[in-house]
């Protein structure tokens, strides 16, 4: 018999929590599977999807595709209304797959915070059960970084916001020339939106292959997406006219509808008795 009241006990609800080792099952190198199920607990609950997004940015481009083809493509018109409602829609119906998959293989689903309170024990916040755990896996994932140091950093945007927005916005510009980044510009910009992409650096998506990096960010440009390098927005300020005017490093300035920073994300790992560098409390 087991000396802990768990032999797995996962912190987090995303597709990290729910899968590979907190998939109720113990993985080999390669990702075959033992079969050896587990009990454990899964906290945080949380699933988003950005391919929705991708895959409605995509359509355009397609329309034009199919002409080329002979295909005659009547009036289009797009609602972002109907496009959030059936984002919700998927990520409701994926939460109750991963939780009815958890379920059915013999996992406890508790939702309520945990703190690690020492070696092999934690503390459910919901309850103030303490409980024990052979093996404790965090999987809590991250948020973006808001950098509040920025000034009129509160009028911008994170890509978690961006899922949510009431209205599509009719110009918008991004800061930032990560992977987040460069998606949700390629993603606006496919929605019909106008899109400036500025990023500090010499080139977009640092660290990857720099062929791909100019070619991408070339035909980023060819497909309207005004990309400014080597400069990054230093003041975000509310205009007369209610949009908001994004001042950069260089004097560049755009008057734009919404800003969204994608400069980065921080682990969600406050509150969790972590004691390692900027996780402090």
């Amino acid at each position: 018999m087991s000396a802990f009241d768990f032999d797995l006990f996962v912190i987090g609800g995303g597709s990290g929590g729910a899968c590979g080792k907190a998939g109720g099952r113990s993985w080999q190198a390669g990702g075959h599977c033992r079969g050896i199920p587990l009990r454990w607990y899964l906290c945080h609950s949380r699933l988003r999807t950005q391919k929705l997004f991708v895959y409605a940015s995509q359509y355009p481009e397609h329309f034009e595709d199919a002409e080329g083809y002979g295909w005659h493509v009547g009036e289009r018109s797009f609602s972002w209304p109907k496009l959030i409602a059936a984002k919700d829609k998927e990520i409701t119906r994926l939460e109750g797959l991963y939780r009815k998959g958890l379920e059915n293989a013999g996992a406890e689903i508790l939702e309520s915070r945990a703190e690690i309170i020492g070696p092999h024990r934690l503390r459910l916040s919901a309850s103030g059960q303490e409980v024990t755990a052979e093996r404790i896996l965090i999987a809590v994932g991250g948020a973006p970084n808001p950098h509040p140091e920025m000034a009129g950093s509160e009028l911008c945007i994170s890509s978690n916001e961006a899922f949510n927005l009431e209205e599509l916005p009719k110009s918008i510009a991004i800061t930032g020339g990560g992977y987040i980044a460069v998606e949700f510009a390629n993603i606006f910009n496919g929605l019909g939106v106008d899109t400036t992409l500025v990023y500090r650096g010499s080139e977009i998506l640092r660290g990857f292959d720099m062929d791909m990096r100019t070619n991408l960010r070339e035909a980023m440009e060819q497909k309207g997406i005004r990309v400014v390098c080597r400069d990054t927005i230093l003041d975000v300020a509310q205009a007369a006219d209610g949009r908001l005017k994004a001042e950069t490093k260089q004097g560049h300035v755009f008057n734009v509808d919404t800003v969204m920073m994608a400069l980065g994300r921080l682990p969600n790992t406050k509150g969790l008795g972590l004691r390692i560098g900027r996780c402090r409390d």
